[in-house]
């Protein structure tokens, strides 16, 4: 039976929890100011959803291009919501971004002199939303090679340790006469392998623990993506926005074992259609573009369809091509594809929409600073203003590169160090061991099908109401369990699941609009004036060391 080791204290003058391309760009960042900066990666160390991000980065590059131009591209695609602020800040830092990458040796791919490169020296893809070519990319494997290139670097970089298998369970909030809502101290981390929760003290904490996607049944992200920083952030006393508007991928591949693997929209570029299970095409009846309609109007329209027939999914058909052609166009997907036993040149695929971004989160300012002293966020976990009520394509690098640089320097000149102080140890003295995992599981299947049918892409009241009260539920249930039992990874995911979706849930609630991705029956219609959908905790003011035993 694990007992918590109360000489784990863990201190260092900088903890970031996640290893994906915001929070390595941050340490590695860090690293030359003489801190001691620790690393928390819930599973290997470049294992997460930068890994798997398959297109490129935005950046004013091309001498064609410009600032204002990408701002309007970045405005527009946000339906109304982005913060002009934001977008000018990450937009007008693009290229200093682009060339750090470079500079630690990301393989971007280089021109051949295709047109629209305008002799700049990489090349440059245009995508969704851009007026411009724009895109920089690493072939179509943009996330492997940033991320890969900035793992290496950490590893070997002396002021950074790192700590895999190891999952954050809970910011350390403390009592301070300076800060009404309390400071944090630092995060509870489970070590995984060993079973044990320690304490990592730090000066200060940054949140880079990516989205929240995995609240769906179906999501193009890895395992990682449960919302752990928000909820945790949420639960200390953090405001979050926007927490509604979750981009879905329109064709994620309906397979038990490749539950997160996409099929490019380029396949649509290339004559794919859309079927039901009788043969029979449904995309002209939704659009007149039918199958090249955006990527948010293809999600729907399946969603609609599977609603309307009570199939799980759609098939998406580019048999018409032989096996050459799909060999020389689609390597990658054809492969995968042929390993699971799908032939698509001779069968169509079976398809459905995806959560794929997190376009809400943690409020953060352009600093990545969070309503709690001691806490950054950045990238896919905070809301920066950038993307507004839709994500437009690309920009998420960006944005994760743009804000861990900006909050490492605004860490860097810190001066103050807060006086030393002993943190309790994780508090197991009134928990045992479950016999019960069933209930997680169960919990966790539960949670992900009621926001796939009543939170999805596309919303009614009744709708919402009724996962409204499913969540209340579900939340309570896992709160007597968590006060009962020791944590695992699964019961920590699902908690801060559960506490994830109940802020999606409200948030939705709140608009009662039809707005970039928030799509509601009972509101069609998109309101003159754009508001943001701000949540703000109720926070007690902290007596003594201020720390809730195991907070719920």
């Amino acid at each position: 039976m694990p007992e918590t080791d109360p000489h784990s204290v863990q201190s260092f003058d900088v903890v970031v929890v996640g290893s994906g391309a915001a929070g390595l760009t941050l340490a590695l960042r860090l690293a030359g100011s003489g801190r001691r900066i620790a690393v928390i990666s819930k599973g290997a160390l470049a294992e997460g959803s930068t890994l798997y991000a398959q297109g490129g980065i935005s950046a004013v590059l091309d001498a064609q291009d410009s600032i204002e131009a990408h701002v309007a591209d970045t405005l527009n695609a946000g339906a109304g919501l982005c913060d002009e602020a934001a977008v000018r800040h990450t937009v007008s830092h693009s290229r200093e971004a682009i060339e750090w990458l470079i500079d630690r040796g990301v393989p971007f791919t280089r021109a051949d002199g295709n047109e629209g490169d305008a002799g700049y020296a990489y090349h440059l893809n245009r995508e969704g939303g851009h007026s411009h070519r724009r895109i920089i990319h690493a072939e179509d494997a943009t996330g492997r090679a940033v991320e890969t290139t900035l793992e290496g670097l950490t590893r070997n970089t002396p002021q950074i340790t790192v700590f895999e298998n190891h999952m954050a369970v809970e910011l350390i909030m403390m009592a301070d006469d300076s800060e009404p809502r309390g400071r944090c101290r630092g995060v509870y981390v489970l070590d995984i392998e060993a079973d044990i929760v320690r304490t990592f003290a730090a000066d200060q904490t940054v949140l880079a623990t990516g989205g929240a996607n995995l609240v769906y049944l179906y999501s193009s992200n890895p395992h990682a993506a449960s919302g752990d920083g928000i909820a945790m952030a949420w639960r200390a006393g953090a405001r979050v926005a926007n927490m509604e508007f979750m981009q879905f991928h329109p064709t994620c591949l309906f397979h038990p074992e490749a539950r997160s693997f996409l099929i490019s929209e380029a396949l649509r570029g290339e004559g794919a259609v859309l079927r039901l299970a009788d043969g029979s095409r449904f995309m002209p009846r939704h659009d007149k573009r039918a199958e090249l309609a955006p990527r948010d109007v293809v999600a729907r329209a399946i969603d609609a369809e599977m609603k309307r027939t009570g199939q799980p999914h759609v098939w998406l058909d580019i048999s018409h091509h032989d096996k050459t052609f799909i060999e020389k166009h689609f390597p990658g997907i054809n492969q995968r594809c042929l390993e699971l036993g799908l032939d698509m040149s001779r069968d169509p695929l079976p398809v459905v929409p995806a959560a794929h971004y997190t376009c809400g989160g943690v409020i953060t300012d352009l600093a990545g600073r969070t309503d709690i002293a001691g806490v950054y966020a950045v990238g896919e976990c905070a809301f920066t203003g950038l993307h507004g009520a839709n994500r437009m394509a690309s920009n998420s690098l960006l944005e994760c590169i743009v804000y861990a640089s900006a909050a490492a320097a605004d860490i860097e000149q810190r001066d103050e160090r807060p006086v030393p102080i002993d943190l309790p140890a994780w508090d197991e003295s009134r928990v045992q061991d479950s016999d019960e995992e069933v209930v997680v599981a169960h919990n966790w299947q539960e949670l992900r099908r009621f926001m796939w049918d009543y939170v999805g892409i596309v919303r009614t009241t009744k709708r919402l109401e009724r996962a409204l009260h499913r969540i209340e539920l579900l939340r309570r249930e896992i709160h007597d369990y968590y006060g009962s039992f020791r944590v695992t990874p699964g019961l920590l995911e699902l908690r801060n699941l559960a506490q994830v979706a109940e802020l999606i849930i409200r948030s939705a609630l709140d608009r009662r609009e039809s707005r970039g991705l928030h799509f509601i029956r009972d509101y069609p219609h998109t309101l003159p004036r754009a508001m943001n959908t701000v949540l703000s905790p109720e926070v007690e003011p902290r007596a003594g060391f201020g720390v809730v035993y195991r907070p719920l």
